[in-house]
C-alpha cells in the first residue's frame, strides 16, 4: 500500500539522494512539472542513475514522465526503462485523459521490456487524473490495462481544468467553511469508485503548503474517509503524517477484532447477525472489519500484479 508517495525533482541530485534515503513508501523522481524544460533531458540521466546506483531501502521506485502531448514523453519512457527498468517499479503518467493514453504507454513498455529482456509486465503504471476530460472517462481509464496499478488525483491541474479558483494545490481556500461542503468531493469519490472497481489503488494528490501540517492532516483524513489509500508528499516532513493517516488506528483495529469475534460467535450459533455494544453487525460489518485488518498487515506494494501473459 502506498500510504506516502514522496515527489522530488529529478533535476536536483542532492534532493534525489535525500528522498531515496527517506521512509516514504514510494519515492517518485519527477521529470514533469518540478523540472524546468531546459533541464528535462539531463534529468532523465539522474533517474536512471538513481535507480541503478542508490540504495532505496524499503521504498518502491517510481518516476513521472512528461505528458503525452509533450516532445519529452517518449524518450522519458524509453531511455529510463532501457537503462534501469529492472530496478523500476512504477511509471506515473500525468494528465491521462482517455484510456488510449494508457494503451500507448503500455504498448511502449511491452516493446521496451521485450527488447531488453525484462519479464512482461515488470514495470507498472500509475495514471494521474487531472482534468475534466480524464474524470469523464475515469472508469474506462482504470480498466484499460492489467499493468495499471493506481489512479492518482491531481487537484491543482484539475482545479484549473474545471475553472475552480484555488490559490494553492490541494488547499480549500475556505470553501469548506463557507459552503459547508467539499468542492472536490465529487471528482475524488468518482476516482475512488473507478479504482476500486478495477481492483487498483486510489492515491490522493499533494498539499502544497508544507509548512501547514494541520492542513495536510485535514486533507489526508478527508481523502482516507473517501477511500484513498495514500497521499503525495512534496516535503519529507509530510511522510510520517501520511503514513499515520492512512494506517488503521488502535481503536479501529480493536473494533475490527471485536466485530470478527462477535460475528464468528453468532455464526457458530446459527445466526447471521450479532450485537456489539449499540451496533448490530452482519456480513457487511465483517467485510469492513477485514478491510481494516488487511490495511494493517498488507505488504506495501504499488498495486495489483499483472495478469499472466
Amino acid at each position: 500500500m502506498s500510504r506516502s508517495l514522496l515527489s522530488v525533482p529529478a533535476s536536483h541530485w542532492r534532493m534525489v539522494e535525500k528522498a531515496v534515503a527517506s521512509a516514504a513508501d514510494v519515492v517518485m523522481l519527477d521529470l514533469e512539472d518540478a523540472v524546468a524544460p531546459p533541464e528535462k533531458v539531463a534529468a532523465r540521466a539522474n533517474v536512471a542513475r538513481a535507480l541503478r546506483d542508490l540504495d532505496w531501502g524499503a521504498s518502491r521506485r517510481a518516476y513521472r514522465v512528461n505528458g503525452l502531448d509533450t516532445p519529452f514523453f517518449y524518450r522519458d519512457l524509453i531511455e529510463v526503462v532501457e537503462q534501469a527498468g529492472e530496478r523500476l517499479d512504477l511509471v506515473i503518467v500525468p494528465k491521462v485523459g482517455r484510456p488510449e493514453d494508457v494503451y500507448l504507454v503500455v504498448t511502449l513498455l511491452d516493446q521496451v521490456e521485450a527488447a531488453v529482456g525484462l519479464p512482461p509486465g515488470r514495470v507498472r503504471v500509475g495514471a494521474q487524473i487531472e482534468s475534466t476530460q480524464g474524470l469523464t472517462r475515469v472508469e474506462r481509464i482504470a480498466a484499460a490495462s492489467p499493468r495499471l496499478a493506481s489512479l492518482h488525483f491531481g487537484p491543482g491541474d484539475f482545479a484549473a481544468s474545471a475553472g475552480l479558483p484555488m490559490t494553492g494545490i490541494g488547499v480549500d481556500d475556505g470553501y469548506d467553511e463557507q459552503y459547508s461542503g467539499h468542492r472536490l468531493h465529487y471528482p475524488m469519490s468518482r476516482i475512488v469508485v473507478a479504482a476500486r472497481a478495477a481492483g487498483i489503488q486510489a492515491i490522493d494528490g499533494p498539499y502544497a503548503d508544507f509548512t501547514d501540517p494541520d492542513g495536510f492532516r485535514r486533507s489526508g483524513v478527508r481523502a482516507r474517509a473517501l477511500g484513498y489509500r495514500g497521499k503525495w508528499c512534496i516535503h519529507p516532513s509530510q511522510i510520517a503524517l501520511a503514513r499515520e493517516i492512512f494506517s488503521p488506528s488502535a481503536a479501529e483495529l480493536a473494533w475490527a477484532e471485536a466485530v470478527i469475534a462477535a460475528y464468528q460467535a453468532a455464526a457458530s450459533s446459527g445466526s447471521g447477525a450479532a450485537r456489539l455494544g449499540n451496533q448490530m453487525i452482519d456480513a457487511a460489518s465483517l467485510r469492513l472489519a477485514r478491510e481494516i485488518q488487511a490495511l494493517s498487515s498488507i505488504n506495501p506494494s504499488v498495486g495489483r500484479r499483472p495478469d499472466p501473459r
